[in-house]
Parts: structure tokens; sequence; C-alpha cells
């Protein structure tokens, strides 16, 4: 019987054998798939624990102190303008009438002082008479203005109050993408509203013109019209940016929206209180930034950073060796990978003051200290146009050896064009070599007397225009 057990095993072991024999050898092979390094396979279990760690983390932020810090501190502003109703056809017909006043349009402010200071956006009290400011406690309060950034969009104010409850400034170059703000705004003249959202970006521009050139802090929270000149605060109640802009077709909130950085706010309202106007800190070079396109075309391997283009010969950059070609990575450990980044933060230094440049020439890694220039313009307000220095290689691009550059074209300009880029060789049929001329000629002319303004484009036309 044993026997006979132990020849059935054989027996099903060999056609078993057998079987998987025919199938090895008639079967074709698989492939055998070729081994990738797949780093989001191994990190896969990692992911999972940091999402679980930051859903408990972010199920642990307490908004309410950051809130209660914040909305005492942020007010309601109204820009009234004054106009005169007329009571009668021969009032219409001349000009006069009863005094009336019309709200313009409002926004929010954020209170920097126990005292009254209130910082806000530029185009919220725009052409107002008076600018009345509304706190979240409903006193109301006619403000002064002490000073405007119209490049800048900032507005100082000053109501006359004390013990306000008030914001302090944060740092807004240690605010990191992901983190959680709050969006406080008082837009409705009722009491002060809070949502709250993440940054989404730093150093976003809006398109604007290297003139007007802005770098703002992106973020997802709800932020509308009523809300511009408001506080976007961490979770310690800090202030890290004034709420400034949406970009929205409808006008409302559709998902992002920007603010200025604190850093940049602050520099600006101290330069309003020390000086009246705000002084730009420049590094002295031109250039453009780095992408796949600018990197093939002044073929060099890099593809983030700032490539000079030129160095101002009596510049801070040209003292510091800073040459034609090399491309700027970082300032003071701030890595700089398109021109927002480096113009951002320069918003927030003073001039005279020391950055670390860490730079490329050659494939080498270098670094430099450079003393910051104050970028210097004048506005010639007859004409609408703001001007400034330009550099000695820059003349010589245009075939001159003076003049100034035009900066901007100003609101009241005599032209709808923009006029950036063009030079001012002449002014009355003398020659200009800085806006200490251009200032000495205007300031001489007598008040009904004509000026000759002698233009020279990029392209070698030459105009004059007499304004009277």
């Amino acid at each position: 019987m044993k026997k006979n057990i132990q020849l059935l095993s054989i027996a099903i072991i060999a056609s078993v054998l057998s079987i998987g024999g025919y199938k090895l050898l008639n079967e074709p092979l698989k492939p055998t798939p070729p081994t990738y390094d797949i780093p989001w396979q191994d990190e896969s279990l990692k992911a999972t624990n940091q999402a679980v760690t930051y859903s408990n983390a972010a199920s642990d932020v307490d908004f309410t102190e950051a809130a209660k810090k914040t909305v005492n501190a942020v007010v309601h502003v109204k820009n009234v303008t004054s106009r005169r109703q007329p009571r009668s056809a021969f009032e219409y017909f001349y000009g006069s009438g009863e005094p009336q006043k019309a709200i313009r349009g409002a926004g929010s402010g954020v209170i920097l002082s126990p005292d009254g200071l209130i910082v806000t956006n530029n185009h919220v009290i725009k052409g107002a008479s008076e600018v009345q400011v509304t706190l979240n406690n409903n006193k109301t309060y006619v403000a002064e203005v002490l000073g405007t950034a119209t490049d800048n969009d900032i507005a100082l104010l000053k109501i006359e109050a004390e013990n306000l409850d008030y914001l302090p400034f944060g740092d807004s170059n240690k605010v990191e993408v992901g983190e959680w703000v709050l969006a406080v705004g008082n837009p409705f003249n009722l009491t002060s509203t809070v949502t709250a959202g993440i940054v989404s970006a730093k150093a976003r521009d809006l398109g604007k013109s290297d003139a007007n050139f802005q770098s703002f802090i992106q973020t997802d929270a709800a932020v509308n019209p009523g809300n511009s000149g408001g506080a976007l605060v961490n979770t310690r109640g800090e202030l890290v940016g004034i709420n400034t802009a949406i970009t929205s077709q409808t006008g409302s909130f559709i998902g992002y929206s920007f603010a200025i950085p604190s850093n940049n706010a602050k520099k600006i309202v101290e330069d309003l209180i020390e000086f009246g106007n705000v002084r730009k800190a420049i590094l002295g070079v031109r250039g453009i930034e780095l992408n796949s396109t600018t990197a093939k075309q002044f073929e060099v391997e890099s593809t983030q950073g700032f490539y000079i283009g030129s160095v101002d010969p009596e510049s801070g950059a040209a003292r510091a060796g800073l040459q034609e070609g090399d491309i700027i990575t970082s300032v003071d450990n701030i890595k700089i990978r398109k021109f927002s980044d480096m113009t951002g933060y320069l918003t927030s230094k003073d001039p005279g003051e020391t950055v670390a440049i860490s730079y490329i020439r050659g494939g080498d890694e270098l670094q430099t200290d450079v003393v910051l220039d104050m970028y210097r313009v004048y506005q010639i307000e007859e004409i609408g146009i703001e001007v400034a220095d330009v550099s000695k290689t820059d003349l010589e691009k245009y075939g001159v050896k003076s003049g100034v550059i035009i900066n901007k074209t100003l609101p009241n300009s005599f032209t709808k064009s923009d006029l950036s880029g063009v030079l001012i060789t002449k002014i009355n049929d003398e020659d200009v070599t800085s806006i200490e001329d251009v200032k000495s000629i205007i300031n001489s002319k007598q008040p009904n007397e004509p000026m000759l303004v002698t233009f020279l484009s990029p392209n070698g036309q030459e105009k004059t225009y007499v304004f009277r």
C-alpha cells in the first residue's frame, strides 16, 4: 500500500513539472520593468505621515488670539469730497451753491501707534478733500494726511487720539509660503472682518513697469475692494502685509489677493515721517531676469538670477567690482530667482546701507558688499514727467554727452504716451547734465515764461517742444 502511494505521489509531481516546463517553454516571457529612482514612492509613507501631522497642526492653530489683537487696530477709512449743490439756475451757471460732502470711496487702514498713526493705501484716499477714520468702536475722526507714496500705493494718516490698540510690524522676509495668515479689514463701516488663508507666493509682481515695480505677498485669504489698506497678520498677530490689490474681472475676490510686505511698508512709513517722501535705494545696475530664453540669449547656464547688462560707473555696484555679465544670485542671503525678488528686498533698504551680493562670473561663485546709492528723481510738474540721472554708459548708447532720462509719465502729462527711456538733453536751450540742472533751470524761469524742452528718443529722433 505504501508503495502504491509513493508511486502516485511521484506521478503527480512529474505531471506538475511537465506542465510547468511546457508553460515556461511555450509562453512568452514578460519583460522585466526598468528600475527607476522614484522619490515620491519612497516618500509616500512620509508624505502620509506629514499630511496627518499637518492636519493635526492645522487644527491646533488658534486664530482667535491673533484676531483679538487685530480687529481693534483696523479702521474704516472714508474718502470724502466737498462740492457745492446749486439751489437755483443762477447758482448752477455761476458755480455757487450750498457746500455738501459726498463719500467718494472707502477702504480700511491699520493703526501703527497708540497716538493715531495709520497706514492705508494711497488709492483709498486719493483726491479726497477730507479723510474720515472710524474705529472699531464706531468713533469717527477727521484724519490728517501726513504723506503719500503713490508709486508704492501707501498713505500715512494721523488722528488725534490716545491709547489706541495698534499692530506691531512683523518681519515679512521670514514669512513662509504655506504659512497661515489672517486678512483683516473694515469695509462696511460696521466692525472689522477677519478671513483666514495661507501665503500662496512671495515676491509676486503684477506686470507693472520697472519705474513702479513692486513685490507682493500673494494669499488666498478672502480680500474684497473695501478691505484695501487692511492688515495681513500672522498667527502671532504681527503685521506682515498691507492688503492692497485683487486681480479679478468682476472686481470681487476670486481666490487670490496681494499685500505689500510689511518690511516695505515700514520703510515707506518711516521715510514719510522723517523726510516727507520715499528714498529709494539702488545697486546701480541695469539688466534682466534670467529664464530659459534669456539664458540662451546671453549664453549662460543659469536660468535663475539677475543678469547685469550695465553698471553705473559712479555707483556702489561699480565700486564693489560688479561688472556687465555678472549674474546676481542672492542679496543678504535672499535668493534671487527673478527681478521682483531683488527689487522687493531693496525696497525695504535705505540708501547708504550695505548689502552682501552673491554672484556668478565665468562659472565662479563670488561675493562682494555693495553700499546702496539713493535713486534721485525730479518731477517736472508743468509737463507731467519724472526724470532721473543717467549713466555715462547709457549716454554713449544715445550718442550724446549729457542729458537726463525720463523715468515715468505722470497722470497730468502733456501726452498719453509712455515716454520712459526718452532723454531730455536741453531745457530753454541750456544743456542739462543732471536733475540738479533741471531744477536750477526751471526754478530760474519766470512764471509766464514758456519752456523749451528738447527730447531724444532711443532711436535717435530729436524734437523740441514749447510749453506755455
